[in-house]
């Protein structure tokens, strides 16, 4: 397979077929994002992508899965995700799952009638990133969307067929809006009601403004207690019935998993003895600062 640049996919697809569909981020101005800043965003020439899929489906005996990389597979034209899709199934029958990221702005410019289409051709999730439902967050942070916004857009995909995967960071309102973060990213998941929620931890990237930020202390990290403070209001606040949480990314200090609601208690006891034995949490070294 021939790749440009480094390529990012998300851990449940470890051992997917990563095909590049475009290169970097459509968006890439994110303030606490590092990801690839070494190219600027290009759509994939279609032969060249076309031509990975031949070059795999000799290379590999079976392909489950296919991850369309890179940030933004779905701002291509819905022609051009038709064709992909229909290689695909010709090439590897045996595929049961093909996702990519996908971003507000590319989904808003998709009609639903493109995004059944999508989804009759074998497009069966993406991976959108809330990051805060906070809008004093998003802002600061330079997301390019409001909450409201990422909802609307959430629920589209929804309502189209696809499946949807949404992930938010702990820790990116810092301490003065931890609460506001918390509870505002909880009622946000549950107006999307996705099939699947992740939580990262803020990590400090060097390259990015919030590293400049922590350097200079005009953002304050949280402490392994605050993480756990946020964590459990968060989980509180959580009633989005059938969605699939998950707090197990390398980033975590703590490991959760459950569905909602039924292993919220669970989940909430797991909090209880962490904020009583911190010595149950990953150590704070990997933050590199």
């Amino acid at each position: 397979m021939r790749y440009y640049g480094s390529v990012y996919r998300p851990p449940s697809e470890a051992y997917s077929l990563i095909v590049q569909v475009t290169y970097g981020c459509s968006h890439n101005t994110c303030a606490f994002c590092s990801m690839y800043k070494e190219k600027r965003f290009a759509l994939r020439p279609l032969g060249e992508v076309l031509e990975d899929f031949r070059i795999a489906r000799q290379t590999y005996r079976n392909v489950d899965k296919v991850f369309l990389a890179d940030g933004d597979a779905l701002v291509r034209k819905a022609s051009e995700l038709y064709t992909i899709l229909d290689t695909i199934r010709e090439l590897f029958p045996e595929c049961r799952r093909v996702t990519c990221y996908a971003s507000p702005a590319s989904i808003r410019i998709r009609t639903d009638e493109e995004l059944r289409t999508l989804r009759e051709k074998g497009l069966t999730m993406v991976y959108m990133g809330l990051e805060s439902g906070c809008d004093e967050v998003l802002k600061r942070m330079q997301k390019g969307h409001m909450s409201a916004e990422i909802i609307e857009m959430g629920r589209k995909v929804r309502r189209n067929g696809i499946a949807l995967s949404v992930t938010a960071i702990t820790g990116l309102g810092g301490p003065e809006l931890l609460e506001r973060h918390a509870i505002e990213t909880a009622v946000a998941f549950n107006a999307m009601n996705p099939e699947y929620i992740g939580m990262l931890t803020l990590m400090v990237e060097p390259g990015t403004p919030l590293y400049d930020w922590v350097r200079d202390g005009s953002f304050q990290l949280l402490t392994q207690p605050q993480v756990l403070e946020e964590t459990r209001l968060l989980v509180e606040h959580l009633d989005s019935p059938g969605s699939v949480f998950r707090m197990n990314h390398a980033s975590n200090y703590l490991v959760l998993k459950g569905t909602l609601n039924g292993d919220r208690e669970a989940m909430l006891r797991t909090i209880d003895a962490a904020e009583h034995d911190l010595s149950r949490l990953r150590p704070e070294s990997w933050r590199g600062l």
